[in-house]
């Protein structure tokens, strides 16, 4: 092990730059359970085809996501469960095809919102008239 740190600007970027390369080339990924098919992923269990995503459980296909439960192909969403193809959405749970969403839940194609629920392209709906929405769009759209 080398105790000596590179101190001057151009040394220890040099340094930090190698780092980041190394870690980025390798696949494997730390303290995982039964996480298949899965690159970089730290911490999760049952989790599959994700990438670069710490302390998930059965998510799949995700990238970039932290503390999420069941969500499916979203990118960069954080302590959030039950979404599906969203972006960028933190402590939200049945998100569907929304982006820049946070503390939401029950939204299908929203953007932006935070604390609402039941809402379809930012529009509010009665609980049961958004559930029946919902399954049609599904449909449409094949979204299992």
């Amino acid at each position: 092990m080398n105790d000596t740190i590179p101190l001057g600007r151009r040394e220890f970027e040099k340094a930090l730059n190698d780092l980041l390369r190394a870690y980025q080339s390798t696949e494997e990924g730390q303290a995982s359970y039964h996480s298949d098919d899965s690159v970089r992923c730290h911490h999760c269990m049952f989790t599959t085809g994700s990438t670069d995503c710490s302390f998930c459980t059965y998510c799949r296909d995700c990238q970039n996501c932290t503390y999420c439960t069941q969500c499916n192909e979203c990118e960069h969403c954080h302590q959030s469960s039950y979404c599906v193809r969203s972006k960028r959405c933190a402590s939200s749970s049945y998100l569907i095809l929304s982006q820049d969403c946070t503390d939401c839940v029950f939204c299908f194609g929203c953007v932006g919102l935070v604390k609402k629920e039941f809402h379809i392209l930012n529009q509010k709906f009665p609980r049961d008239r958004y559930f029946k929405l919902v399954k049609e769009l599904k449909a449409a759209l094949q979204i299992p």
